[in-house]
C-alpha cells in the first residue's frame, strides 16, 4: 500500500470515528466556476458539508466550520439566486447583517437563521453570525429535515 492510499485509508476511519449514527450529511454541490474559484482557499468537495444529527447543526467549507444547536435555528428558507462575485471562493461575511455564507454555486441554497449569532468566520469567535447560507447538493432535503428537527 502507497503513502497515499494509508493516508486516505486512515483518514476515512477518523472521520467514521467521529460521525455519529444518526447524523445526515449533506454535501456541497459545486459548480464548475466556483470550484476552481474556491481552491486557493482549501475548499474542496470532501471538505464541505452540512451535518444535521439529533440535537446539532455542524457546517464545514474548507477550513472554515460552524456548530450550533438544532434548538438554536430560528427559521430555515431557500433562497437564490446569488452574484458569483459575491459568493464565489472562500466563506463570506455580508457587512450589513454579519450574515456567513459557504457557497459552491449561485443557483440556490439554504438561508437558516440563529436564535443567538454563532461563530464561524474567524478563529477567535468575536465575530458572530445570526445567519448562514448553504449552498447544499439536495437543498430541499436540508430544509426539510431542518424543518422537521427544530419545527420552524
Amino acid at each position: 500500500m502507497g503513502y497515499r492510499a494509508s493516508v486516505t485509508a486512515v483518514t476515512i476511519a477518523r472521520r467514521a470515528q467521529r460521525a455519529t449514527p444518526d447524523a445526515q450529511r449533506f454535501p456541497f454541490r459545486f459548480a464548475p466556476a466556483y470550484r476552481w474559484a474556491s481552491l486557493p482557499f482549501g475548499v474542496r468537495p470532501e471538505r464541505a458539508w452540512v451535518e444535521i444529527d439529533a440535537d446539532s447543526l455542524r457546517a464545514r467549507f474548507g477550513p472554515w466550520r460552524l456548530h450550533t444547536a438544532l434548538t438554536n435555528v430560528a427559521a430555515v428558507q431557500i433562497t437564490g439566486p446569488y452574484a458569483f462575485l459575491k459568493t464565489a471562493g472562500p466563506a463570506h461575511l455580508g457587512f450589513t447583517d454579519r450574515g456567513l455564507t459557504f457557497a459552491s454555486n449561485g443557483e440556490k441554497g439554504v438561508l437558516i437563521s440563529f436564535h443567538r449569532p454563532v461563530a464561524g468566520i474567524e478563529p477567535t469567535g468575536r465575530l458572530r453570525h445570526p445567519e448562514l447560507t448553504v449552498t447544499v447538493a439536495d437543498v430541499t432535503g436540508l430544509a426539510a429535515l431542518l424543518r422537521a428537527r427544530t419545527a420552524t
